[in-house]
């Protein structure tokens, strides 16, 4: 994962300061984060969030509103359209300069503007909203003691987070207009709407409207045990992979990826691996009529996007392993209620492996943990053990394997103009 300053200019000309996250290869799309009133781009729920999901694919900008933290302007002369148009601005920015973004993720007052500015950009797919406000005046509340003094004397401060905020009349006015529900309404977006129950900020309520306003494809997340700012990390990050997950089939368009998925199922026993082009080591995998996807951990330079190779050998092990002790099982009508698998790959000496021919360098092993549930006695459960050992890929991986290795034909990327 890459993160650069990605500075822009709003439609003030006032600078906005921005933190771009690209994963390490091309992106699968584009996000745009707008945090939480009075907040800042480096809040903790901004910043897992965009680290998050980069290292999932998706490159995210996260910027500070005018007037908030490294920002230029005045808070004071802002307002929740003013927010818009800072949004609006930022993906000018990343359309010039990378692509426009395709998803809008917007928390707590920042997820009632990408509601509202969606309608502005045209390249957007997709909106995720967390712990949003179904109406912007709902801000008000977290000063409401104050908004009399502000009417009458057309401003005044507030304390909000233990900071001193300068409100002005023409705030109140501005989110007194919006109709956000009717903008929701109107949206025909993809919406994702994530809420904990317990928000004492913003009650689960508001997620509520939202949502019937909204029209499908519309989802809603419970963010169980969160609070309103994400404050906890698992949180924060819990909320990043569910919206990277959610968000991948509304930015994958065809040729984003070279996945099969139109392409005729593959005949059994045929197993085809193709680059996605994402990252250095994912892999779309293509057996018979099933789709996965294959990767290596962030921690050797991958996305994390799914299983390593070794993961997915222990997998087969595994699910042999239990199928095979369940067929048994079932012939000779055992009282087997539930097989399950543990597995684990390591690189041992060949000194410390008493059964194995070699005597030098390392091995492989595999350690294999068996659990058998049900009303079997000592014999039974002997029995399904040994059983184990038979389960045709068990049996592949410890008998002499010929691999062949030969050239497909050759694929051009222009086949109009092969080589030569």
């Amino acid at each position: 994962m890459n993160s650069e300053q990605f500075d822009f200019r709003n439609g003030r000309e006032q600078l906005l300061r921005a933190l771009l996250h690209e994963p390490a290869g091309d992106p699968l799309g584009y996000a745009l984060f707008a945090h939480c009133f009075t907040c800042s781009k480096e809040s903790r729920a901004a910043k897992v969030i965009g680290e998050t999901m980069a290292a999932r694919g998706i490159g995210v900008l996260r910027f500070d509103f005018t007037g908030l933290g490294s920002s230029e302007g005045d808070f004071a002369n802002t307002d929740f359209s003013s927010n818009i148009d800072d949004l609006v601005a930022a993906a000018d920015h990343l359309r010039v300069t990378r692509r426009a973004p395709a998803l809008l993720i917007g928390h707590s007052l920042g997820g009632a503007a990408v509601l509202g500015a969606a309608h502005r950009i045209p390249e957007v797919k997709a909106v995720a909203t967390i712990g949003a406000p179904s109406d912007p005046s709902h801000v008000t509340n977290l000063f409401k003691d104050e908004i009399e003094a502000i009417r009458d004397r057309g401003e005044g401060e507030v304390e909000l987070g233990g900071r001193v905020f300068r409100i002005r009349s023409e705030f109140l006015d501005d989110v007194a207009e919006q109709r956000l529900l009717s903008q929701v309404a109107d949206m025909r977006k993809p919406l994702l709407i994530m809420h904990a129950p317990a928000d004492q900020i913003v009650s689960i309520d508001n997620a509520s409207a939202i949502f019937v306003a909204a029209r499908h494809p519309k989802s809603f997340i419970s963010l169980d045990g969160a609070d309103h700012l994400l404050s906890r990390r698992q949180d924060a990050r819990y909320a990043a992979a569910v919206i990277a997950a959610w968000s991948e089939r509304y930015l994958v368009t065809q040729g984003d990826l070279i996945v099969p998925a139109d392409s005729p199922d593959q005949p059994p026993g045929e197993v085809v691996v193709t680059e996605t082009g994402r990252g250095m080591f994912e892999q779309s995998v293509t057996v018979g009529a099933h789709h996965l996807v294959a990767d290596e951990p962030i921690s050797v330079g991958g996305l994390d996007s799914g299983p390593s190779p070794y993961d997915l050998l222990l997998a087969a092990l595994g699910a042999c392993t239990a199928m095979t002790i369940r067929l048994y099982a079932q012939r000779k009508a055992l009282p087997l209620e539930q097989v399950s698998v543990l597995l684990r790959h390591s690189k041992i000496h060949a000194d410390d492996c008493q059964t194995c021919e070699s005597s030098q360098g390392q091995i492989d092993r595999i350690e294999r943990v068996i659990t058998i549930v049900g009303d079997l006695d000592v014999d039974q459960r002997a029995r399904l053990m040994e059983i184990a050992d038979k389960c045709p890929v068990h049996r592949t991986l410890t008998s002499e394997v010929d691999i062949r290795t030969v050239p497909a034909i050759p694929v051009f990327s222009d086949p109009a103009e092969p080589p030569g």
